[in-house]
């Protein structure tokens, strides 16, 4: 291996070694705790070294936001392949998705409430956030029901998890009445 390749390595590792520490740090105690120089104590890199890999804490929350597009859109596709029928499969990647909500609060808030200086529902959006959208966009466009534009439908049935997801975090819905709303949501938007 030529110097140049590990120090490329040794680049890479410590990027996600402060991209891991961030969301560690944010799950446990909110990103507000998430500072510059509390991640480089804790990865014992000086703050110099963070901004060679990251000009700040949106950066980070950019980064952790992708990682996280990535882990959602796995389990949406896990949870969906695994059922039977296209309301089936609408039905397990409405629970997948409010389950990756709840298990990861910080990395949704990364993705979802916090600004990361990613760009959405664009040209230039990133491909890991194109490919989350995609991983919806699969299992729901079965079920739009005829003359409804796939896309639009999967942006609403989106949008009505991400209500659900929000708002049973934030206490103004009950959790245990979550299956059923997952169900009302299904009967009532899914055709197929």
């Amino acid at each position: 291996m030529s110097v140049k390749e590990r120090k490329e390595r040794e680049r890479a590792e410590r990027e996600r070694l402060i991209v891991a520490t961030a969301r560690e740090l944010a799950e446990q105690q909110g990103w507000d705790a998430v500072t510059t120089r509390r991640l480089a104590e804790r990865i014992e890199y000086s703050q110099p070294v963070l901004y060679s890999h990251f000009r700040g804490k949106r950066e980070i929350i950019g980064a952790v936001a992708l990682e996280g597009a990535v882990e959602m859109a796995a389990a949406v596709r896990a949870a969906a392949s695994g059922a039977n029928g296209p309301r089936e499969r609408a039905a397990a990647l409405a629970r997948a998705y409010l389950d990756f909500a709840e298990r990861n609060p910080a990395v949704y808030d990364a993705l979802f409430q916090l600004d990361g200086g990613l760009a959405y529902a664009r040209e230039d959006t990133p491909e890991q956030l194109k490919d989350a959208f995609a991983a919806l966009f699969e299992c729901l466009a079965e079920v739009a029901g005829d003359g409804v534009h796939p896309g639009m439908f999967t942006e609403v049935f989106w949008a009505s998890l991400h209500g659900l997801a929000t708002l049973t975090r934030a206490g103004r819905l009950l959790p245990e009445d979550a299956e059923p709303r997952v169900e009302l949501l299904v009967d009532r938007l899914a055709v197929a």
